[in-house]
């Protein structure tokens, strides 16, 4: 476990209820930091996931909004922010492959308009809705923004060629943000390799072997 003094800090966690995103939360919130816990408005784990962080003596809040609708994400960046008081730390994790199992690169019939649309609108532009919504605290704060990308958009073949495109995208939005919110708010991202999460693990066997081959570490 990573250990670092966080007393005092905010931070808020998008896509929060499992897989990185959780560890994040469970993570930041054991450095003594207060966690706005984004997730979906209906998700059924969210009272399970809550209830078991603050049993836990975590500082967990509830920050309910899909970040591919534009004015749920406004709204619940807002209400995160009211609710901790300010906000340090904005951790962009929400993401969707949109798909069970990968997709074959030359199956282009399976992308389809809605396909790309669902993958852009959560992966790429919500991560940007939600650092502009975050924007004035975190320039108050001096604080930072850091976003899951993936190993998918540097090349490594991904669930699909949408999905790549999406993280190649938010890499370079990482780059963009961090200048234009220089010098007050540090932002970058991190590009993990194949994770094991619930996203991963219908994933047959040859294909998870295959892409922690085309992993540097």
């Amino acid at each position: 476990m990573i250990s670092a003094d966080l007393n005092g800090k905010c931070v808020l966690v998008t896509g929060g209820l499992s897989g990185i995103g959780l560890a994040a939360v469970k993570t930041f919130a054991a450095c003594g930091a207060r966690v706005a816990v984004n997730h979906l408005p209906n998700d059924p784990a969210t009272k399970q996931v809550l209830d078991e962080l603050n049993q836990d003596g975590y500082l967990i809040v509830s920050a309910p909004g899909d970040v591919s609708d534009p004015d749920q994400t406004e709204t619940m960046v807002e209400q995160a922010i009211e609710t901790l008081g300010r906000l340090d730390i904005l951790i962009n994790n929400a993401g969707t492959s949109n798909t069970r199992e990968p997709i074959a690169f030359d199956d282009l019939d399976a992308m389809s308009e809605a396909f790309w649309a669902k993958i852009m609108q959560t992966n790429l532009i919500g991560a940007f809705r939600c650092a502009r919504a975050a924007s004035p605290a975190l320039r108050s704060a001096k604080g930072a923004i850091v976003s899951t990308a993936s190993v998918a958009g540097l090349g490594v073949p991904g669930s699909s060629i949408a999905y790549g495109a999406s993280k190649a995208g938010l890499i370079n939005l990482t780059r963009s943000l961090a200048h234009a919110l220089a010098p007050d708010v540090r932002v970058n991202a991190v590009a993990p390799g194949l994770v094991r999460t619930p996203w991963t693990d219908p994933w047959p066997d040859e294909r998870k072997a295959q892409t922690i081959a085309n992993c540097l570490l």
